[in-house]
């Protein structure tokens, strides 16, 4: 058998790679730099730049202002109640003179009790020794235990003398300890300021007792545990713990962990924090006991907003100082802007933290719903008036309740209905499945693609976008019978399931958000979502899906106060958040269509109007168009020759023979009537308008 050796001289890698962190030789590779420290929570730094800025000073300022008065209010009610100033002086003054007592009355009392009983035997002994009938040896004996009595007593005596004289020695050592800075503080206050700072001297000497008085007979601290955020306290770490405890969020032994500390929001309008639940309590268990969580900090449910983090164990915690979106909304921002584009995400409103809330609307639908004078019409219009200003934009409009709301945007829609009639939304429907949903599924043919999109309408000025809004289909559905009932929902379901990628927009609102006011077919396929004031969870939830009432995202909870103000989902899967749409009032509103009129003006981009279909039509129409323009506002009737006289003008050459063949009458206007002291054939405007209902189906 032979074993293999390395030779001494030959090197040896595994010992080599052993030993080479103990070699004591200098090395010669450069020292890495050592790591930045670790910033554990991350870029945030612990005071908030803009408490440093000079808006932010204006905000504390003014906050600080108004807790101020909060908490001069709530020290008012405090000083009745046993945690009151007057309470802890007197329980601090009381304490002072039990300390100076101390503990040594109870020796002395005890020595005092022990001298009282040894007197009392010695006084016994003597009496039983006074008797003069009784034997000698029996005498003696009671002289005996009298002499020792008498010396107990006497050695008692001595030793409650001394406990005594013990104790005042320490009371007066104690009295002394506890008089002695008193006085120092008084003198010194005297001296130094006089009267003024004798009076400072006792308010020191007032505030040290009060300390020492500060908790009660039971044990109890004046603390967080009364500090509510509405009352003008701060937002703690502690404030935070007991609210969720009292909430029933955590167990008593449970404590939050926070992510961020507590601190006021740029605007200093709210307290914020990010904090992390306990292991194995869900968030959904926070997130649906705002009422609790309310009560604890002293503010309405509005005033609490609770968001999912990143994690199931993460909550994003706002409590608002006031009321949100109770002041007056803010001037809206179409009306500075000359044109939009649909194909960009457009704002919709602003959230809690004044910030802007943008969604892009391509390839997306849309329902909102809430109950009557929630503001549903005003947040449909921050879509409809930004697609009114793009002047490529096709817009197809149809209100069931009969309403006005869509009324000034009928010069620039392609089609629309404003008198509820179910057979005129059907016709609307019927034109977008017949006619656009087959141009644009051609255009994206041609373009070699599966959808439209704004690379192709910059090349291709035929690509384009629509907006179908259908406001209160339940108002629909009542009017028609049930096969036009069966139709319509047939199309819009069809519309919008293929009309998403062919750059088809739809919105429905309703004002009662149930199966009957959206089919349940339509609404399950309309993205984004916004739920405006309702009436009950359920129909929240109608709105929203299923469950976010009972998460905390309950339109119900908002008031009647805050109009336009709503929960608002954009469908990509972000976390519901409370958003007040912009407002336009009728008068702006006028200004922005009439900006927008001009814009598809000068793009050639405005419908064809009643009389420019008739003209496009035959050369019947063409004359029928004509003879309508001659009658001006007011007029019903004009003569059989004035008639025929402006047909001339505008360069028709039309009989006598051939205008009645045009327009038919009925033997009653047929009928000669008076004008102008002259009874002459006439040609009444309703006459003229039931000739071009009939031959083309177009109400002039």
């Amino acid at each position: 058998m032979s074993i293999e050796t390395t030779p001494s001289s030959a090197p040896d890698p595994e010992w080599e790679r052993l030993v080479a962190g103990y070699q004591n030789s200098p090395d010669k590779t450069p020292a890495a730099p050592l790591p930045a420290a670790v910033d554990l929570m991350g870029d945030t730094p612990l005071t908030p730049a803009w408490t440093k800025t000079r808006s932010g000073w204006k905000n504390r300022a003014a906050l600080g202002r108004i807790n101020t008065t909060r908490g001069f209010r709530k020290w008012l009610r405090r000083q009745g109640t046993e945690h009151g100033h007057a309470a802890q002086i007197y329980r601090g003054a009381a304490r002072v003179t039990v300390w100076v007592r101390g503990v040594e009355g109870v020796e002395v009392a005890k020595a005092k009790h022990e001298a009282r009983r040894a007197h009392k035997e010695y006084r016994q002994a003597q009496w039983a020794n006074g008797k003069r009938l009784m034997p000698g040896s029996v005498k003696d004996k009671l002289a005996r235990e009298m002499d020792k009595a008498a010396e107990d007593s006497e050695r008692a005596m001595n030793k409650y003398r001394k406990a005594r004289k013990d104790a005042r020695t320490l009371q007066s050592l104690r009295a002394a300890a506890a008089i002695t800075p008193l006085a120092a503080i008084e003198s010194a206050g005297l001296y130094v300021g006089g009267g003024p700072g004798g009076i400072i001297a006792a308010g020191l000497t007032l505030t040290g007792l009060a300390l020492i008085g500060r908790r009660t007979t039971t044990g109890e601290l004046w603390s967080d545990r009364d500090a509510k955020i509405g009352d003008g306290d701060r937002m703690t770490e502690t404030m935070l713990n007991r609210v969720y405890r009292d909430a029933k969020v955590i167990g008593s032994d449970d404590v939050l962990k926070l992510t961020t500390p507590c601190t006021l929001t740029a605007d200093g309008k709210a307290w914020q924090v990010v904090f992390q639940l306990p292991s194995g309590i869900p968030a959904k268990k926070a997130l649906g006991s705002r009422e609790g969580i309310a009560n604890g900090f002293g503010v309405s449910v509005q005033q609490v907003h609770q968001t999912r983090g990143d994690r199931e164990d993460t909550i994003h915690l706002r409590v608002s100082l006031k009321l949100p979106f109770s002041s007056k909304p803010t001037r809206g921002p179409l009306l500075e802007a000359e044109r939009a584009n649909l194909w960009k995400p457009i704002r919709m409103g602003v959230n809690l933290r004044g910030e802007e809330v943008v969604t892009s609307w391509v390839e997306r639908s849309g329902l909102f719903g809430g109950e009557p004078g929630s503001g549903k019409s005003a947040a449909a219009n921050d879509l409809l008036l930004a697609a009114a200003l793009d002047p490529t934009v096709r817009m197809y409009l149809a209100d069931g309740k009969a309403g006005a709301d869509i009324t000034p945007f009928e010069p620039i829609a392609t089609m629309y209905d404003t008198d509820g009639d179910p057979e005129k939304l059907l016709e609307i429907l019927q034109h977008m499945w017949d006619v656009e949903i087959k141009e644009r599924r051609a255009l994206a043919k041609e373009h070699g693609s599966r959808k439209l999109t704004e690379a192709m309408a910059v090349v291709d000025p035929r690509v384009c976008l629509a907006v179908l809004l259908v406001d209160e289909w339940s108002s629909y559905g009542a009017a028609a019978d049930q096969r036009t009932r069966q139709e319509m929902e047939r199309l819009l379901r069809l519309i919008v399931q293929q009309g998403r990628a062919l750059g088809i927009i739809t919105l429905a609102a309703t004002q009662k958000p149930d199966s009957d006011s959206v089919p349940t077919g339509i609404r399950d396929i309309l993205s984004i979502r916004w739920a405006m004031r309702c009436l009950t969870p359920q129909a929240s939830d109608t709105i929203l899906g299923q469950g976010y009432a009972a998460a905390g995202h309950n339109a119900q909870d908002i008031l009647k106060s805050q109009r336009g103000v709503g929960i608002y989902m954009d469908g990509e899967g972000a976390e519901p958040e409370l958003v007040r749409g912009d407002y336009y009032d009728d008068e702006e509103v006028a200004v922005i269509l009439e900006r927008a009129y001009r814009l598809r003006q000068e793009a050639g981009t405005l419908p064809l109007g009643p009389l420019d279909r008739l003209r496009a039509a035959d050369t019947d129409g063409s004359i029928l168009a004509d003879l309508l323009d001659l009658y001006d506002a007011g007029v019903e009737m004009l003569p059989a020759s004035r008639v025929l006289e402006g047909l001339a003008e505008a360069g028709h050459t039309v009989t006598a023979d051939r205008l009645a063949a045009l327009v038919p009458r009925t033997d009653d206007e047929k009928r000669r009537q008076d004008i102008d002291g002259s009874r002459v054939s006439v040609y009444p405007l309703t006459a003229v308008r039931r000739a071009v209902l009939d031959r083309y189906g177009i109400t002039a």
